[in-house]
């Protein structure tokens, strides 16, 4: 079954490169990613990889605990953890599942039968500090990931969860936002001043700090 946004994402207990990692306790009051790779020992999986781990002062900024995932056992993704950081400049730092009876990859319904009924595809679920789904990404298991993307809608889910507000189109780190509907005007004068209405409905806001409810 298909993972929804607002589901409890699913919990299991996994080996990985760090050892047997129980998802939901690993996890802890930190915001997650668990992301999916069709294959070790594959060209686009090795650059995403190597461009996870460079990111890591972003998620520590962000609270964030990422968790990469590939059918394959773990005994290879030690392996290829040496051509990861040999040929992307950056060791692995964070867990990869080894998932060779597709026990996790099923539980997160990653594999499509129409893609091919055998690999995982490309898939991205971001999870709250509440353990529920925030979004999911699937991509086709040739194109790589764009992880300044994800970044920009961890930013963006944060800042709903902890400050009320969304953010526009195209919207980047440190750009106007948009106050929540649910915002009462007497809550926004006092949460936002100086805040514009530019419609009823559309009231925008300089960006409030991420990462805490203050």
């Amino acid at each position: 079954m298909a993972i929804r946004l607002g589901d409890t994402a699913p919990d299991f207990t996994a080996d990985s490169t760090a050892g047997t990692i129980n998802f939901h306790e690993y996890l802890g009051d930190s915001w997650g990613i668990l992301f999916s790779h069709p294959k070790d020992f594959t060209p686009v999986c090795t650059t995403e990889l190597g461009e996870v781990a460079r990111l890591k002062p972003e998620w520590d900024k962000r609270n964030v605990k990422v968790v990469g995932l590939s059918v394959d056992p773990v005994a290879d993704h030690k392996r290829w953890a040496g051509d990861i950081e040999e040929t992307q400049g950056t060791a692995l730092n964070y867990p990869l599942l080894g998932d060779p009876e597709r026990k996790v990859a099923t539980l997160y319904d990653m594999i499509h039968p129409n893609a091919d009924n055998t690999l995982t595809v490309r898939s991205v679920f971001i999870i709250g500090p509440d353990k529920k789904v925030k979004l999911t990404l699937t991509y086709p298991a040739a194109t790589g990931r764009n992880f300044q993307e994800i970044l920009r809608v961890v930013d963006s889910l944060q800042l709903t969860a902890y400050h009320k507000v969304a953010t526009p189109v195209n919207w980047k780190h440190g750009e106007d936002v948009i106050i929540v509907p649910g915002v009462s005007y007497e809550e926004a004068k006092e949460k936002f001043p100086g805040y514009k209405t530019i419609k009823p409905y559309l009231r925008v806001t300089k960006q409030p700090n991420t990462g805490s409810a203050d």
